[in-house]
């Protein structure tokens, strides 16, 4: 049967028009196989206080890391939305039949990140005491809120401002570059860590030590604190003596220069004149040591000296109307001439520097310890005998020894005053 031109047209019309309900039909089968329409899934419900922007429609639902369906729809505050935020969300869940008999009623959920930067997805929570039922068609499901799921959400919560403001392209060249350095060196980190252990080991039972360093170093800060306000002024006084140094710069070079000077020609002075200055101090060393021994003398020089003073204004008419030399004169009969043996000088003394005072008598000038014997009634001082070894001195000493000899004073030979006269000297005896 042949068709007219208009029934052809019109067949191709009808063809055209069943081609394009055919591309319909696979396209929206397409779209429904993607959207697993036909795949057989448990549909649960989860109620959690906020989705947040990470969370989407398709993301993953796992336990313990293992997929166990995705997120099909999200309705926050009542509406359907394709992943905005808002709070006391219902976020329907597509579970796969084989899993979930293996999820117990009682299971919990948390919105955790994949990445740093990534999407979230649902963890379902195994409790520690599963319940006998486990999940089925159109069950709901809580979100956890134990303490370490509330302190995790915080964690994640304060770390995504941070997150913002940092530049993911400059954090992940950072994060390669800390990868790449990393790599092949785990080994080598871990004897670092545990070496790190070790110190820390033997550091920690000196953590109160430290404390106490620590204590005491606040107690020194505040000490140098307390004393900041003298230490300001005393650098302030250095300063205007550093200033003072700085205006006389001049003088003190000048100063410095002649000190030079006068150095150089001490130098000069001390090359040319050593040796005669060492021989000289050689020379004089017997000098010094023989002053040495009658220094103690000087003293009683002098007091003899002045004292003879007045007997020599006196001579020489000080401070009367008639200066001048006031001699009295007396003649006595001769002693006759020279005899040698007889009259020649003695020189007998002999002993330690002694100082005569006035009427002859003497004095040690660092006397011996005094030697007495046992008291008595009677003292006899000896400060009258004249010089030591004297006639005088002589008599006393046989006096005193010759009871003890039992024989006459004498009878004592003259030699016993040189032998016992220094043990009396200066010393009080006392007759029994």
């Amino acid at each position: 049967m042949k068709l007219s031109p208009r029934g052809v047209r019109r067949a191709k019309q009808l063809g055209g028009l069943a081609f394009l309900v055919v591309i319909a039909m696979l396209g929206a089968l397409a779209v429904a196989i993607y959207d697993k329409a036909f795949t057989d899934v448990v549909k649960v419900t989860l109620r959690t206080d906020h989705v947040g922007n990470q969370l989407r429609v398709g993301s993953d639902v796992k336990v313990r890391g293992l997929l166990v369906g995705e997120v099909r729809a999200i309705h926050a505050n009542g509406r359907a939305s394709g992943g905005l935020g808002g709070d006391e969300a219902e976020i329907e869940l597509a579970l796969q039949p084989d899993k979930v008999d293996l999820l117990p009623a009682n299971v919990s959920a948390r919105l955790l990140p994949k990445t740093l930067f990534g999407e979230r997805y649902v963890d379902l929570h195994l409790p520690a005491t599963p319940d006998a039922h486990h999940l089925g068609e159109n069950s709901v499901i809580q979100q956890d809120r134990s303490t370490s799921a509330i302190e995790l959400e915080q964690v994640l919560n304060n770390l995504m401002p941070v997150l913002q403001a940092v530049r993911p392209e400059k954090l992940a060249t950072t994060l390669t570059a800390l990868s790449q350095a990393l790599d092949g060196r785990g080994q080598k980190l871990g004897k670092t860590l545990v070496s790190l252990n070790s110190y820390l080991d033997r550091f920690n039972p000196k953590l109160p030590e430290v404390t106490e360093d620590l204590d005491r170093l606040a107690d020194f800060a505040d000490t140098y604190a307390t004393a900041a306000p003298d230490l300001v002024q005393a650098l302030s006084d250095l300063t205007v003596t550093s200033r003072t140094f700085a205006d006389q710069r001049q003088q003190l070079a000048a100063l410095f220069t002649g000190l030079t000077t006068a150095s150089d020609d001490l130098t000069t002075f001390l090359a040319a004149s050593g040796p005669n200055l060492i021989l000289l101090a050689g020379n004089s060393r017997k000098t010094l040591e023989l002053l040495a021994e009658y220094s103690g003398t000087f003293p009683c020089l002098f007091d003899q000296l002045n004292r003879l003073r007045p007997l020599v204004d006196k001579a020489f008419g000080a401070g009367t109307k008639q200066p001048g030399a006031h001699v009295q004169v007396t003649v006595v009969p001769g002693r006759g001439k020279y005899v040698p043996g007889r009259d020649d000088p003695s020189y007998t003394k002999h002993g330690a520097p002694e100082c005569y005072l006035a009427g002859g008598v003497s004095a040690p000038v660092n006397p011996t310890p005094a030697a007495t014997t046992a008291p008595a009634k009677e003292p006899v001082p000896t400060g009258d005998l004249g010089v030591p070894n004297s006639p005088q001195e002589q008599e006393l000493v046989s006096e005193l020894i010759a009871p003890s000899l039992g024989v006459a004073p004498a009878q004592v030979p003259g030699w016993s005053s040189v032998l016992v006269g220094p043990l009396y000297r200066g010393a009080e005896v006392t007759l029994k």
